[in-house]
């Protein structure tokens, strides 16, 4: 009897763990993160590193598939595929949590954000980081500002300061949704930026990340 009780406790625990449930509300993470392209995906392979609870929420549409490189810094060539799937792994490798789905809206709650998915997940984040491409249809409920685009087809974008904030507290974009060069090493570099400095902003202090090889 004792030992099923134990069993059964340790099981609700692990359910609690693995769904973000505590007390019928939802466990805040540090951030959240849509689209796992090339900014997506660097801004998690950054945020996890840095030991943030991070989520990313992706669902497989981004342009980068389509893709194929030979201009990306110290790779010879590779597919867009093969290159987020390698972005991909790395973030989850650090401890980033990859949900398959398509968030379909925003909303500010006390000390965070929440997003929810088309599937019903719910997630609530102290920052999202929105790395969605050239999809934009998450900013009008929240009334997150936007400008026209300047890129080639790119046709609208969010309007960030110099970090990558939004005029909505804590919501941050990044990559070609936030105007920069759609060229994917940019967009990387971008989604890099924009994390350091979320991560900079729940430290405290700035933020840097630097390994020594000690070969």
């Amino acid at each position: 009897m004792i030992l099923n009780c134990m069993v059964s406790i340790k099981l609700i625990k692990y359910y609690i763990e693995e769904n973000s449930i505590v007390d019928g509300g939802f466990t805040m993470k540090d951030v959240l993160i849509i689209g796992a392209g090339p900014a997506g995906a660097s801004a998690a392979i950054f945020t996890a590193k840095a030991g943030k609870s991070t989520v990313v929420i992706d669902n497989k549409k981004g342009m980068t598939r389509r893709a194929w490189f030979e201009n990306f810094y110290g790779i010879s060539e590779i597919s867009g595929p093969a290159l987020v799937d390698t972005g991909i792994e790395q973030l989850k490798r650090l401890g980033a949590q990859l949900v398959e789905d398509t968030v379909v809206k925003l909303e500010v709650i006390e000390n965070g954000i929440r997003a929810t998915t088309e599937s019903g997940e719910v997630v609530d984040a102290q920052h999202v980081i929105i790395a969605s491409g050239i999809h934009t249809s998450l900013t009008e409920a929240l009334q997150i500002e936007t400008a026209e685009g300047t890129e080639p087809r790119i046709k609208t974008i969010i309007k960030v300061d110099a970090q990558g904030k939004t005029n909505i507290n804590r919501v941050w974009a990044a990559g070609t949704i936030a105007g920069v060069s759609v060229h994917a090493i940019i967009t990387a570099g971008d989604g890099a930026k924009v994390a350091i400095n979320v991560i900079s902003e729940l430290n405290g202090e700035r933020y840097v990340d630097h390994d020594v090889f000690s070969g």
